[in-house]
């Protein structure tokens, strides 16, 4: 999970390399693309950081600015993002093209999609205000789901989710709220995760994003393309069609109300049938796997969050912690199956006073 490229915010005189080797790497690569793009060496700038070990620069040329991904090869694989960005190309989705890559350094030179995201320009007071935006992310969304075709990206599989329901025990429960995860609360783990897999992979698989949300899409400048942008997707697989609509609406760093919610995931489900998209013909029961599948996104993001708070130092991430946490029990709150999972979450949380089992702090 990471983040889409802001306005700069680092100063001018901010040294851009820490490793002298890597940074004459740089430049002779740098010097190498300039005659080819128009670039200006020295307009080189910050322009954002992520979760992961990438980081974005970006520099003039005779056709604009454009973004550098310094992406180290011993830390990241960049085949996966220069693989989905033109698949998404070819589903006409507006995301950054890759103008050159160097693989055995891991730079990469891209066009630039602004520096304005949805996030940014989003009307926090006024949801409706919104819809054309979230409309516009809706067309895009169902875009990449209709170019999907099996065996092309890595499966979203019960191994794989499982794999990201660990997290939560693992990162979020046991290290950061110090709690042991054995006995009848391991055994109430695994039973919610074996519903929240099963509910999951009942839906039928497309292109999954996997982080589609306001933060990865970008708002075009005046005078360029007026589809949002999409970035962040150099971890996209062939999974539920539930999930990358679950992330739009269930954003881990923004909340709208139900009835917002709603009118959104409608209208997405009613263009997705128009689609030919396996959503189904009873929304009901759509939204009820978007639920489910929000639910196992939200578990995931709250070990993930607790992993780059303990592991990377990076501890802005959990100030989000609430918002994730209001999305579990609320969903949680309305299937049975899924009490025991309320339960638990609402002690560890120290929302209601424990009562039945009890469970140890490690």
């Amino acid at each position: 999970m990471s983040t889409a490229i802001p306005p700069e915010t680092t100063p001018a005189s901010a040294p851009l390399w820490s490793d002298a080797r890597r940074e004459a790497d740089f430049n002779a690569w740098l010097a190498r693309l300039a005659p080819l793009h128009g670039l200006v060496i020295d307009s080189v700038r910050s322009a954002s950081f992520d979760a992961s070990f990438r980081r974005y620069l970006r520099v003039d040329g005779s056709q604009g600015s454009y973004i550098i991904m310094d992406a180290p090869p011993d830390k990241e694989d960049c085949q996966p993002f220069v693989k989905v960005a033109q698949l998404l190309h070819q589903a006409q989705v507006h995301a950054p093209e890759v103008l050159a890559w160097e693989a055995a350094h891991g730079f990469m030179l891209l066009s630039d999609l602004g520096a304005q995201t949805m996030m940014q320009v989003i009307n926090r007071d006024d949801p409706q205000a919104n819809q054309g935006l979230y409309l516009q992310a809706v067309d895009a969304l169902i875009a990449w789901q209709c170019a999907s075709t099996p065996g092309v990206l890595p499966p979203y599989d019960e191994a794989l989710l499982r794999r990201e329901l660990e997290l939560f025990p693992d990162w979020y429960l046991a290290r950061h709220r110090g709690v042991a995860v054995e006995g009848e609360l391991r055994r109430t783990l695994d039973d919610a995760f074996a519903h929240i897999v099963a509910h999951n992979l009942a839906w039928p698989s497309v292109y999954v994003h996997r982080d589609f949300m306001p933060r990865n899409l970008m708002v075009a400048p005046p005078g360029a393309d007026q589809r949002l942008g999409v970035l962040d997707f150099q971890d996209a697989v062939y999974g539920p069609i539930t999930y990358d609509i679950a992330s739009l609406m269930r954003d881990a760093f923004l909340s709208w109300d139900e009835d917002f919610c709603l009118d959104i995931t409608i209208r997405y489900w009613e263009k997705a049938r128009k689609a030919g998209l396996p959503v189904g013909d009873d929304f009901g029961e759509f939204y009820r796997g978007v639920e489910w599948m929000g639910l196992q996104r939200h578990l995931k993001v709250a070990g993930i969050f607790a992993r780059l708070t303990l592991r990377d130092g990076k501890p802005q991430y959990l100030a989000d912690t609430p918002r994730f946490i209001g999305y579990m029990r609320a969903t949680c709150a309305r299937y049975r199956e899924l009490k025991p999972l309320l339960r638990l979450i609402e002690r560890v949380e120290g929302l209601v006073v424990a009562e039945g089992y009890a469970f140890g702090r490690i």
